[in-house]
């Protein structure tokens, strides 16, 4: 995603689980595996009628960096999803190295990272990854890194209700909070891996709930799958 950009429900399962889902009396849609996207101010205008008639159910909008930026498209793009249909939520990228946890949860809750259990509001994602400005971990040491990503995940908590969805890679997981397993339990992953299968996960999650599989394709943005069916999505939206 990088800052270009980017369930733990019990209803989850592996993927080969789902096979149909049932979107209206009479009518039976096969979505095993619901393709998202995730944008940013670099996709400008989107054409959400396109990316509708290209199967994509659900989409990831930046709403937020640091404690100064805010993506100038996000209400244009998070309207137009909405009016399109699609389950939406935003997302922030971290730059631990600038300022709290606190204080960015704070300012994404309040800059389009808000979250409702109205079935079609992601929790917000917390983009944390690659450095695109310096270091790759941000200066910070692994516990020091855990403590940032713990106070944004607490305070975003707070604030909504829900525990952030977290972004990232192993690699970079693995390396700048040397692999903790402290956010498994509540928060969901959105791991990146432009590959044909998502690869090992970060420690303490035995399964990911959103996988990030390439930066283009047929529509604006990254391009994602959910590890379940549109009701397993649904649900993720609602609680």
């Amino acid at each position: 995603m990088l800052f270009n950009l980017k369930v733990f429900a019990p209803a989850l399962l592996p993927i080969a689980a789902f096979c149909v889902a049932v979107e209206a009396p009479g009518h039976f849609e096969i979505r095993t595996q619901p393709k998202g996207i995730d944008i940013s101010s670099h996709q400008g205008n989107v054409d959400w009628n396109t990316v509708v008639a290209n199967g994509v159910s659900f989409a990831f909008i930046k709403a937020t960096e640091g404690t100064t930026y805010k993506n100038p498209y996000f209400s244009s793009q998070y309207t137009g999803a909405t009016k399109a249909g699609l389950i939406r939520g935003g997302y922030h990228f971290a730059l631990p190295d600038r300022s709290s946890g606190v204080a960015q949860a704070n300012w994404f809750a309040s800059n389009g990272g808000g979250w409702s259990g109205d079935g079609i509001t992601l929790p917000g994602a917390l983009d944390v990854e690659y450095n695109p400005y310096g270091a790759t971990c941000y200066g910070l040491s692994a516990a020091s890194m855990v403590d940032w990503i713990r106070d944004f995940s607490n305070t975003y908590h707070s604030r909504v209700g829900r525990y952030p969805v977290i972004y990232t890679t192993t690699n970079w997981w693995r390396n700048c909070t040397d692999d903790s397993p402290a956010f498994a339990s509540n928060s969901p992953l959105w791991i990146a891996r432009y590959s044909s299968s998502v690869g090992l996960l970060p420690d303490g999650w035995s399964y990911h709930t959103f996988w990030q599989y390439a930066d283009s394709g047929p529509v604006p943005g990254d391009q994602n799958y959910f590890n379940g069916d549109m009701a397993g999505l649904r649900r993720l939206a609602a609680s």
